[in-house]
């Protein structure tokens, strides 16, 4: 649910959505999903400031409350 989220959030952002790449990393209390953008999209992705990127990460953390893991997001170059 969450890799699906994130990847719908961060293709409607991008220019190039065929790029979007979006992994799931599990270990015992966390979760890590590795995204992934083009090399032209990772501004869009980050925004200013890192706005859209902590706004990725709220909706993520909001999404995954009721599960009781941490989830966390890694935006790749």
């Amino acid at each position: 649910m969450e890799k699906d989220l994130i990847e719908y959030i961060a293709k409607s952002l991008v220019d190039d959505p065929s790029a979007v790449q979006v992994n799931i990393v599990e270990g015992e209390q966390s979760t890590i999903l590795e995204l992934r953008v083009g090399s032209g999209d990772l501004g869009k992705v980050i925004g200013k400031h890192g706005r859209i990127a902590k706004a990725l990460r709220t909706v993520l953390q909001a999404a995954t409350a009721k599960s009781g893991k941490r989830t966390v997001l890694e935006i790749l170059d």
